[in-house]
């Protein structure tokens, strides 16, 4: 699976620091080249600039939440980025909206790695 997942740009955007280097550390071991955002304002910088294929965000962040960066995202772009929206809240309603933005996958927080991986692993390699 490495081999096609190569050259692939991933941007992380999460005021978690542990969170950050767990999911790092196993992106780049699928071959994947990570970018990293602290908050959603830099979140949105960091897409505009890096151009990533996908996005990994977090719902609750310091200056703008997750779903302010989806909701500009979505206005930025033409071609939807995907998005895996990764969350501590426990909320249906949040997950109806964040699929209403477009979100491609919504997973609550804690969650086993391979369910984040299988999860951009079919994002991205759906060609």
């Amino acid at each position: 699976m490495t081999a096609e997942s190569s050259g692939k740009r991933i941007l992380i955007v999460d005021d978690d620091a542990e969170i950050i280097e767990s999911v790092r550390y196993a992106l780049e071991g699928e071959g994947y080249e990570v970018v990293i955002a602290r908050d959603g304002n830099q979140g949105l910088a960091v897409a505009e600039q890096e151009n990533p294929d996908l996005m990994i965000l977090d719902m609750m962040m310091p200056k703008r939440s997750g779903f302010l960066v989806l909701e500009k995202l979505r206005r930025m772009r033409d071609d939807p980025l995907p998005v895996v929206m990764i969350t501590g809240n426990e909320g249906h309603r949040h997950q109806a909206y964040a699929e209403l933005l477009g979100v491609s996958e919504y997973i609550r927080k804690p969650f086993p790695m391979d369910r984040l991986i299988d999860a951009v692993n079919n994002l991205l390699n759906q060609d």
